[in-house]
């Protein structure tokens, strides 16, 4: 019986070990360098730079005006805040002997996520070419052992959890890109993709849990991997009006990971191999920008985000037979960005946004989600750009996100813990700085 107990208990905070997203609209980066995130990440229609134009639609890099090249990197700092509690006799009579719970900080540190974009077009020519290097998602969760956070204290038969837990997903990619004006004012721009993904998360809880010692079953580890390649495509239409309107529709195929495989260890030591087989979702933005009068420019995004049909993040977040949980139940989001640009004839350009994001985590797949902290709803944000010389401006941004929370209880092969909870909060800011060079 103590045997069952103590199985349960184990199951019960493992289940909530799967990823931990610290970026924006579940693991999707609305933006990239300086200017894009400055104005929100709205681009589809308004191609004011090399990054933004690149990122969400390959069709406007011939609305640039010429040939630019950008380099940038962005710091992010954000807190995430892990609370859960359970009550007494929640695994049965004195399991625990009375309630329990504590709130642990996740040590995330700052990660820089870097951005090069280039865009060369030339006047006598209807074509136009580009190159970007994007930071386009990710996450990363630390979290210590803790005494008295029940999700975060020792393994049975010591605790209720599973000690300190760790998760890292750095997703970088590449986007050759062409475009062609076919008439004044329109035209349509391609770019295969070549996605780099490095993976990492212990416990994972997408394997089975292994029993080579014959006691309790524990998940291993998937931290001993590669960074893996994935491939996809990206197609927009930008159209440009005399007076003054412009349209921008893209679209971004999913992104078709090779099998992420680590090298990991079962109970005994013994070697154990590991798969997963996730995918980056598939995104189709439409935009609209007004640049009628002088100086300014106002553009609005609209983002759908296909969570919900990505190996792994829109799998079934559920308990299996072999006790693997194989998804994280994510549900497809929209998305919407405003920007706002005021150039002034000295050449510096003021700007400020605004995002709104669903988050793909529904209240009763928290319990799952311990670690997937895409939950941000609201995130305001401004920035400048100042002239070098004639060829040379740097830029600056700052991003708010305004903190954001979900709960649930905890879950267990047979159902949600009565009496118990978990709770998610994030917030976070970042700071962008990047060179823009005209030529």
């Amino acid at each position: 019986m103590q045997n069952q107990i103590t199985s349960r208990i184990l199951a019960t905070a493992l289940a909530c070990l799967v990823t931990g997203s610290s970026f924006a609209q579940g693991i999707v980066l609305p933006g990239a360098g300086p200017i894009n995130r400055s104005m929100g990440g709205a681009s589809t229609a308004a191609p004011i730079d090399a990054a933004g134009a690149l990122l969400w639609n390959p069709g406007s890099i011939t609305g640039l005006g010429g040939s630019q090249m950008m380099f940038g990197a962005e710091f992010l700092y954000t807190r995430t805040t892990l609370d859960s509690s359970l009550p007494a006799d929640a695994f049965g009579p004195g399991v625990p002997g009375g309630p329990v719970s504590g709130s642990s900080d996740s040590h995330s540190g700052v990660p820089v996520l870097p951005t090069i974009a280039l865009v060369y077009s030339n006047p006598d020519s209807d074509f136009a070419y580009g190159l970007g290097v994007f930071t386009i998602g990710g996450f990363g969760v630390n979290y210590a052992a803790s005494g008295t956070n029940p999700l975060l204290t020792a393994q049975p038969p010591n605790g209720f959890g599973i000690g300190n837990a760790y998760s890292r997903l750095n997703l970088l990619q590449i986007a050759p890109t062409v475009a062609v004006q076919l008439v004044d004012g329109l035209s349509i721009g391609f770019a295969p993709t070549v996605t780099m993904g490095d993976l990492a998360l212990a416990p994972a809880l997408f394997a089975a849990p292994d029993n080579a010692d014959g006691g309790l079953p524990t998940y291993s580890d998937a931290q001993n991997g590669r960074w893996r390649y994935a491939l996809g495509f990206q197609v927009g239409v930008y159209l440009e009006t005399m007076s003054g309107w412009n349209f921008g529709l893209s679209f971004k195929s999913k992104q078709w990971f090779e099998e992420f495989e680590f090298q990991s260890a079962g109970e005994t030591g013994a070697p154990r191999t590991l798969t997963a087989n996730p995918e980056y979702p598939m995104i189709i933005s439409l935009g609209t920008s007004f640049t009628g009068f002088e100086g300014w420019v106002s553009a609005v995004d609209v983002r759908y985000i296909d969570y919900a049909n990505a190996s792994v993040f829109g799998d079934d977040a559920a308990f299996q037979a072999d006790g693997s949980v194989p998804g994280l139940g994510w549900d497809s989001t929209v998305g919407v960005a405003l920007g706002l640009q005021r150039e002034f004839q000295n050449g510096v350009s003021l700007r400020a946004g605004y995002d709104f994001g669903q988050s793909p985590i529904s209240n009763d797949k928290t319990g799952f989600n311990v670690l997937s902290s895409a939950l941000w709803n609201h995130a305001v944000t401004t920035g400048a750009t100042l002239p070098v010389n004639h060829a040379l401006s740097m830029s600056l941004a700052y991003v708010h996100v305004f903190e954001a929370s979900s709960s649930g209880a905890i879950q267990t092969p047979a159902g949600p813990v009565p009496g118990s909870s978990v709770e998610i909060t994030q917030v976070s800011d970042t700071l962008s700085m990047g060179f823009d060079v005209k030529f």
